[in-house]
């Protein structure tokens, strides 16, 4: 047996969480990787909301999903993660089966700007509101700078308390490796 790495364990994750038409979420949309993948997952019938603060990242997505023809499948928002519920119409409500965020800064743009833990708590509890039964929520939480270390002490804290009769909560990390690797927590909907 080969141990998946932190990606490809989170991709899993996704892949079997998701079907032909479900609703998806992109929490940090960040260069657009995971709401393409998120896209193809969905097919033609779902939809993929994508959130991200900065507008760089929401040019970079709309640019890749374009060239994959997948565009349509997506509604991508300027706006923090933590309006969810404010942006999500009320007919997708239940039906989300994932959501991702990768945490921390955007990959080759401004490291001053990251994720805060306050409004990925926010975004998440508004996600239970919203995920159907055994639908998952995967955060890779990267946790090599400063602001990353007080975001996973955060939400470690946080989901450690998160009610077993709401959700499953799942921590997959490599413990052995240096330089802070990266790691999931999964929270499966009960």
């Amino acid at each position: 047996m080969k141990m998946d790495r932190i990606l490809p364990f989170a991709r899993k994750l996704l892949e079997t969480a998701i079907s032909d038409g479900d609703v998806a979420v992109d929490a940090t949309i960040g260069n657009g990787h995971d709401t393409l993948m998120l896209a193809s997952l969905v097919g033609e019938n779902g939809h993929v909301y994508g959130y991200d603060i900065q507008k760089e990242a929401v040019n970079n997505t709309y640019s890749r999903l374009s060239e994959n023809n997948l565009s349509e499948r997506v509604t991508l928002f300027n706006e923090s993660h933590n309006q969810i519920l404010s942006t999500i119409p009320i007919q997708a409500h239940g039906k989300v089966t994932a959501a991702i965020f990768n945490l921390g800064y955007l990959p080759g743009g401004d490291k001053t700007i990251v994720t805060k833990p306050d409004s990925t708590i926010e975004a998440i509890e508004q996600l239970l509101t919203v995920l159907a039964p055994e639908g998952i929520i995967v955060l890779v939480v990267y946790h090599g700078h400063d602001e990353g270390a007080i975001e996973r002490d955060y939400l470690i804290e946080y989901t450690s308390k998160i009610d077993q009769k709401i959700a499953h909560v799942l921590t997959y990390r490599f413990t052995n490796q240096i330089n802070n690797p990266p790691f999931i927590i999964a929270i499966e909907k009960r």
